[in-house]
């Protein structure tokens, strides 16, 4: 346990990405010596998961599709059990910049979670519409949960440290958008402490995200949604607590 606590935990989820996660790790394991990959293969019905070893990953392969909040916390329960003090999500289509890492642990000198921030005057990544409409009204909100300025609340390129590990365990929900921000909310309800750091995101390797108004008018309602969903239910948790100190 005493070598893990010096090293990184990289979680890599990943589902139906064989054409993109050798390329990610390699550039992961390229960036530094002391990162330890493991990637959850998260149901994957294509050759992700010996792409994966083959690239020289760990590899824990789920039995059926979770979604990305279920793979992540499987990754943190392997975090915790091994005794890593920090690990950080890359995710598999190459969009995370590896070479970033380094930069976004450095947040967590100063905060349990650090968030690599899109919008904060790095890079030239561009989102419009409904759905650049939802990430700023989304950013808003979790400043105001978290007490810190932020710019993205739903970037996945996020580092826990140990605190965070410990909460992540605890409680990372499955659902849409729970991973990004149920499992904030819930961390600041907590106690934990959050920070961003500025990062540039690329396009993906291989693949076409879902893109066109139809499909950004859906992610702003459901996006909305969810946070309104995780704020109220974080209230209602606090209190019933309360009153059943009284």
């Amino acid at each position: 346990m005493t070598e893990t606590q010096d090293r990184v935990l990289i979680i890599v989820p990943a589902w139906n990405e064989a054409r993109n996660v050798g390329a990610t790790i390699g550039e992961i394991r390229a960036a530094s010596p002391h990162y330890d990959v493991v990637v959850i293969d998260d149901g994957s019905t294509d050759t992700t998961a010996q792409a994966a070893r083959d690239a020289g990953a760990t590899v824990i392969s789920l039995p059926f599709n979770l979604g990305v909040g279920g793979a992540m916390r499987t990754g943190f329960t392997y975090a915790q059990r091994r005794g890593y003090r920090r690990a950080i999500q890359v995710d598999a289509d190459g969009q995370h910049n590896p070479s970033d890492i380094d930069r976004v642990l450095a947040g967590l000198e100063r905060a349990d979670i650090s968030i690599g921030a899109r919008f904060a005057d790095v890079g030239d990544y561009t989102v419009r519409g409904p759905r650049r409409w939802a990430m700023i009204f989304l950013a808003r909100v979790m400043s105001r949960v978290s007490g810190v300025h932020l710019t993205d609340a739903t970037s996945g390129f996020r580092a826990a440290g140990p605190r965070a590990i410990d909460q992540y365990v605890s409680y990372y929900p499955a659902e849409y958008f729970g991973d990004t921000l149920d499992s904030l909310v819930a961390a600041c309800h907590e106690g934990l402490t959050v920070t961003q750091v500025p990062v540039a995101m690329r396009p993906r390797l291989h693949g076409t995200p879902s893109q066109g108004t139809i499909s950004a008018t859906v992610y702003l309602m459901r996006a909305t949604f969810a946070l309104t969903l995780a704020v109220m239910r974080r209230r209602s948790t606090t209190r019933t607590v309360a009153g059943g100190n009284a």
